[in-house]
């Protein structure tokens, strides 16, 4: 179990609680934050998310991660306009907030 401000991840059973309360996420949405929640704090660049999320080598655009992280955030009540969970450092990648 990964647990990261009111964010539980469990990643045996694939299933994620905020504030106790089950988030359904799809298999994609769960292993982008499943990448990014087991590194708090940590810058997460685009490229490592195209390879453990997606089994890419390459991309040719941002917007697949932006779709998809703009979902999680939604889904998890965090508002992209000004995240508590997920930032975006912009031109290198996204991060897991502590707290």
């Amino acid at each position: 179990m990964l647990e990261v401000q009111d964010v539980v991840v469990d990643p045996a059973s694939r299933r994620v609680w905020r504030a106790g309360q089950e988030v359904v996420l799809s298999r994609m949405e769960f292993n982008l934050l499943h990448a990014l929640i087991r590194r708090p704090g940590e810058l997460v660049t685009r490229d490592e998310l195209m390879r453990q999320v997606w089994g890419a080598t390459f991309y040719t655009s941002s917007k697949t991660i932006d779709v998809h992280v703009g979902w999680v955030r939604r889904k998890l009540g965090d508002d992209g306009r000004c995240p508590t969970l997920i930032s975006t450092v912009r031109g290198r990648g996204l991060r897991f907030e502590k707290g």
